[in-house]
């Protein structure tokens, strides 16, 4: 887009909310389950039912509400969102409308010039449920209908038109999903509908005051289709805008496929929802003590960790960002940071073998068998060379493959660094004796040749060598 025009964007994110039970009723909210069988007559909407409030759904809103630094209200009420669609069964859904139990909050992320911070407001957060789910089949002439999600407890954060570019909210989404996973109130599995958002854009003449009409973009799965759909939504309207047009206020959908928008519907407004309090849910007091409660059990969040491990780590800044993006990694890393001589060689590990093995096997930290023990002590053994670094990356796969301990993997493969001198000598005779031309070129000066001859004594005693031992030995004995 060009610099004529600004961009401003809100965001509004529903999480699924990690609930056994739904918002309402006892119905199990397990995944994946044969369609139409987790269902009752209260999320069905049958005449005569009693909706009672799920209170650990109302524990982990309150842990993301103090997590956002959000004011709470002192009153919690339930509203009626009347609309008809196929996959609400009641014609309306229980939802929160003028009095939404958080607002005034903040989202801090990184802004465009490396090392500064800008904080995107949060204009309120409140809980809903959750509607069912239509199956389209191009093959036949009907639709299929999954209640199941029906009654799902969610919560909704509704972002204020604070973001400026794309990337922005790219970066908003990203450190959001963090903080609700850090509380582990969601799965944030966006393929599983655990989490999704809605955009908001608009642009308008730069230094302008009013902003411009506003376009939702629906449809979006990915952090990434967030991203994209923006960048091209924004060219659009500009493209309408200096050819003299008004933009429509619309819902669009996201094409991945053809990386375009496509108009939906005209927005309704607030008053077409035809909001009223929700009769059967009596509204109820927000006690201090309970704020508090939830408060106290609060995990270190990304932000306070980040600042924690610079300063007493010592790491810098980039590493620390690797490390804190998934919880399990961060405590994995304190773990064995604390239990090895120098916390930058754990988190080399961490981020480097230990999340490759992650992205291999496509899981997280959870997944893997391997203790932090075993981590720390295969990192001792590197450094009081005991093993070599290749060894220890073989031991270090075969804790995480089999759940084997560092010691049995040694013994069973014979993994022993070698450091007797008189082994070494004899591996460097013979590795001298067979590599006449790079012992010429170290004796005429060119000193790579040494690495050389080292990387081939490794490779004859099968990475068993000790390699800081092996090229003083070699040294030794061309110079002599």
């Amino acid at each position: 887009m060009s610099n004529k025009y600004e961009t401003v964007i809100g965001l509004e994110v529903h999480v699924q909310l990690a609930t056994k039970t739904k918002a309402f009723c006892g119905c199990s909210t397990k995944f994946g389950a044969v369609p139409n069988t987790q269902v009752c007559p209260v999320c069905l909407g049958l005449p005569g039912v009693l909706p009672v409030f799920n209170k650990k759904a109302f524990e982990y809103a309150i842990k993301l509400a103090i997590a956002l630094d959000c004011d709470l209200q002192s009153i919690v009420k339930f509203d009626r969102k009347n609309y008809y669609y196929p996959d609400l069964p009641k014609n309306y859904q229980i939802s929160q409308y003028d009095m939404p139990l958080a607002y005034n909050g903040k989202i801090v992320i990184d802004a465009e010039r490396e090392g500064e911070f800008r904080a995107i407001g949060v204009t309120r957060a409140h809980l809903e449920e959750d509607a069912g789910k239509l199956i389209h089949d191009e093959r036949l002439p009907f639709s299929y209908i999954d209640l199941n999600r029906t009654g799902t407890p969610l919560l909704e954060i509704v972002s204020e038109p604070d973001i400026r570019t794309p990337d922005e909210a790219y970066k908003y989404l990203t450190v959001l999903k963090q903080i609700i996973e850090y509380l582990e109130i969601s799965d944030c599995n966006m393929e599983e509908g655990s989490l999704r958002c809605d955009a908001n854009v608009s642009i308008r003449k730069k230094g302008a005051a009013e902003l411009g009409s506003k376009v939702e973009i629906k449809n979006l799965n990915s952090f990434k289709a967030v991203r994209d759909a923006l960048f091209f939504e924004e060219v659009r309207q500009e493209e309408i805008l200096e050819d003299g047009g008004g933009i429509s206020q619309e819902t669009r959908l996201w094409d991945a496929d053809k990386n375009v928008t496509i108009s939906m519907r005209s927005k309704e407004a607030a008053h077409d929802y035809r909001y009223f309090p929700e009769p059967d849910l009596v509204p109820f007091e927000v006690k201090k003590g309970d704020i508090e409660a939830v408060r106290k059990n609060m995990p270190e969040l990304p932000a306070k960790k980040r600042k924690r491990f610079l300063d007493e780590y010592k790491l810098n800044a980039k590493d620390v960002d690797v490390l804190i993006s998934q919880r399990d990694i961060a405590n994995l890393f304190e773990s064995v940071a604390k239990n090895v001589q120098k916390p930058q060689i754990a988190a080399n590990w961490v981020k480097g073998e230990v999340m490759k093995h992650l992205k291999e096997k496509n899981t997280d930290v959870k997944g893997l068998k391997l203790n932090p023990e075993d981590l720390s002590k295969i990192i001792t053994m590197v450094e009081n060379g005991t093993v070599s670094g290749l060894s220890a990356k073989e031991i270090l796969a075969d804790c995480i493959e089999n759940g084997d301990k560092p010691d049995d993997i040694i013994e069973k493969k014979g993994l022993k660094q070698v450091s007797d001198e008189d082994e070494l000598s004899r591996i460097v005779s013979e590795v001298i004796d067979n590599n006449v031309k790079s012992v010429t070129d170290f004796k005429n000066g060119k000193t790579n040749a040494l690495s050389f001859l080292v990387g081939q004594v490794m490779k004859t005693s099968k990475g068993k060598a000790n390699p800081k031992i092996a090229g003083e030995m070699l040294q030794k004995m061309l110079l002599s």
